[in-house]
């Protein structure tokens, strides 16, 4: 499967909310054929270099798809898009085109069907709770009740304010059970950071 990569300064998760602005010229006209074929791109973190200007130096291996929910002219002239992360990849092979545009080869990592939230859940389903009850959330559009633990782990690592190489650990485990149990382990070291 060949997609083209946005990478940005950010991880996204699957099911997770992110609003961009378009302005860069290859990027329009990913986006322009996205929508023309109803299909996603990919968002990377960088891991060396900029967002804007020669495509970045270096970016993570592990990704999630972006999916185009809505788009309009923001005030400023830019296009504003808003994405919902689709299926988590691992890219295999990447290759700059001449505009600067990333293209790169990619295998969809297995998912999971989705797990109850149980009992031992119930302090990180809450810490959610209250990151929701934030104005901002509500600006995002996102569910405020996960469906279950890998809605739960996908958008407590999204919202978090963790390092990148913790976020990109969590977006590669497969597991959530693992990926709730390592933001438990996450949190207790902040807390501990901080007392």
């Amino acid at each position: 499967m060949t997609l083209p990569l946005f990478p940005l300064s950010a991880v996204l998760f699957p099911g997770c909310m992110l609003d961009l602005q378009i302005f860069e010229a290859r990027y329009l006209d990913m986006i322009s054929r996205c929508m023309k074929q109803e299909q996603g791109f990919g968002v990377v973190c960088i891991l060396d270099g900029a967002e804007v200007g020669e495509a970045a130096a270096q970016f993570s291996a592990i990704g999630c798809e972006a999916l185009i929910r809505d788009f309009q002219q923001l005030p400023n002239g830019l296009l504003g898009i808003r994405v919902e992360g689709g299926r988590r990849f691992r890219v295999q092979r990447a290759r700059v085109l001449p505009d600067q545009l990333t293209l790169a080869e990619v295998e969809w990592l297995d998912e999971q069907p989705e797990q109850p939230l149980t009992a031992e859940h119930a302090d990180l389903a809450a810490l959610l709770g209250a990151l929701n009850a934030h104005p901002l959330m509500a600006a995002l559009g996102m569910s405020s009740e996960p469906a279950g633990q890998e809605a739960l782990a996908n958008q407590l690592a999204y919202l978090l304010p963790l390092a990148v190489e913790q976020k990109l650990l969590l977006l590669e485990s497969a597991e959530a059970p693992q990926r709730l149990e390592l933001l438990q382990q996450l949190l207790e070291q902040l807390q501990g950071e901080r007392q």
